[in-house]
């Protein structure tokens, strides 16, 4: 369950979009619940929305466009945002760092040379003190 909630907050749209590579513009409109030619404007309003074309013209959407197009959906139509305003929004979201999660963080201080027999040993003693907190959570 707990990674189930941690997929969430990584990917808030897990569970709407099909474990999939590629999805035909029907598929995302049926997705995001928009019509198709919505999307096709979108794609002249955000450059994030460059979906691939088979040899048939068929646009093809990669997941990260998939989230993108649902991340523009909420701003327009459940944050009121107009096109010019989503697409600043959209930009201050890519220019500002992850939130963190408020989870502890750890630092193993391992060294960056190359692995050698002692800093293997030495990575070897922090995986198991990391492997004692966890098992403690």
């Amino acid at each position: 369950m707990k990674t189930e909630e941690a997929t969430q907050k990584r990917d808030p749209y897990a569970s709407v979009i099909p474990d999939k590579v590629y999805f035909k513009i029907g598929e995302v409109a049926d997705i995001v619940g928009v019509k198709p030619y919505v999307l096709r404007y979108w794609e002249t309003e955000f450059p994030d929305i460059a979906p691939a074309k088979s040899k048939s013209k068929q646009r093809l959407y990669k997941r990260k466009e998939v989230e993108a197009i649902l991340r523009i959906r909420d701003l327009l139509y459940k944050e009121k945002f107009t096109i010019e305003g989503a697409r600043k929004r959209i930009k201050e979201l890519a220019r500002k760092p992850r939130e963190k999660d408020n989870s502890p963080q750890i630092s193993l201080g391992l060294p960056i040379s190359p692995p050698n027999d002692e800093s293997l040993i030495e990575i070897r003693k922090k995986l198991e003190e990391l492997a004692k907190i966890l098992e403690s959570l």
